[in-house]
């Protein structure tokens, strides 16, 4: 066993590549219940964006164009739930396991001709000056955009849920959408629009996975961080904020187990494996302690004639 071989930049710095897929999908799904719909197929829009971004951005040589193919794959397979759930009324949860099987399905189809090809690199963005500051540098300021994204998407989405109009209306949506029915809302509109935008950070997650974190197609890649992200926004009690600070701490467990592994600590492999499900778990539950309720209307659906 040798400890001194795990960097700790090197550390801190995996950690945020780890916790930005889960926290693009988190925000995402956050954005749908708080508008009231429950979307189990968080997993089937990641991986159905994961090979949409990959299969363009081989293609096209180029990963900006992955990913934006990645955000409208998800959005696209998200409003397949759309039409199934606010407009054939259909049970939430069964529709969203049924998306998750048939993205699980479709991307293995269409990624049967792109195992073992490696995408175009995608560019560091390293901030002048700051990428230069010793320890801080090398954590905080040489990553990718796509990084960045998703603190500015959490912060983003934090400011438009909590101060703006749109927020003040998305919010009454998922608590009484009866209520907000009679005063003029468009509902069904309302959530569709959520559910889009959910699918879309879904699918920018996975792009995230294929083109960034790995970078390659393997069928099934997601490895659950669909799942993963449902969790994390009941456990972080539909807070932006809270479900960051999660995502940063499954990613930094996950890259902490996967380098004791490498400095060949004398814990079982299935330990250290299971050990960032287990740990996140713990620490959210303990988080959301306030027991703060979830948005009243979540997983009901809504027509007009009601």
């Amino acid at each position: 066993m040798d400890l001194s071989a795990i960097n700790p930049t090197l550390l801190l710095a995996s950690l945020m590549v780890a916790a930005t897929p889960l926290l693009l999908a988190a925000i995402g799904e956050l954005v749908v219940e708080r508008a009231g719909v429950l979307n189990l197929g968080v997993e089937g829009m990641m991986i159905t964006g994961a090979i949409c971004g990959f299969a363009i951005a081989v293609n096209t040589g180029s990963p900006i164009l992955g990913l934006v193919a990645a955000a409208l794959g998800g959005a696209v397979l998200s409003l397949l739930f759309a039409a199934l759930t606010q407009y054939a009324l259909a049970n939430q949860v069964a529709s969203g396991l049924a998306l998750t099987l048939f993205g699980l399905g479709l991307s293995a189809l269409i990624g049967q001709g792109y195992q073992g090809i490696k995408p175009p690199s995608f560019p560091k963005a390293d901030i002048p000056l700051l990428s230069d500051i010793p320890f801080l540098g090398g954590v905080l300021f040489r990553h990718d955009f796509v990084v960045y994204l998703a603190i500015a998407l959490t912060a983003v989405v934090w400011w438009v849920l909590k101060y703006s109009r749109i927020g003040l209306v998305l919010r009454a949506v998922g608590e009484n959408h009866d209520a907000a029915h009679a005063l003029g809302y468009k509902v069904v509109r309302i959530r569709v629009a959520a559910i889009c935008f959910g699918g879309a950070c879904a699918g920018l997650g996975g792009a995230y996975i294929s083109l960034i974190r790995v970078p390659q197609w393997t069928e099934g890649m997601t490895a659950g961080i669909g799942w993963i992200a449902l969790a994390l926004v009941v456990f972080a009690s539909w807070k932006p904020w809270r479900a960051m600070l999660g995502a940063y701490l499954f990613g930094g467990i996950t890259v902490l187990q996967l380098n004791l592994q490498a400095a060949g600590v004398a814990i079982p492999v299935e330990y250290l494996a299971m050990s960032p499900y287990l740990i996140t778990i713990i620490v959210l539950v303990i988080m959301s302690a306030d027991k703060s309720r979830a948005p009243a209307a979540l997983g009901r659906s809504f027509h007009a004639s009601q």
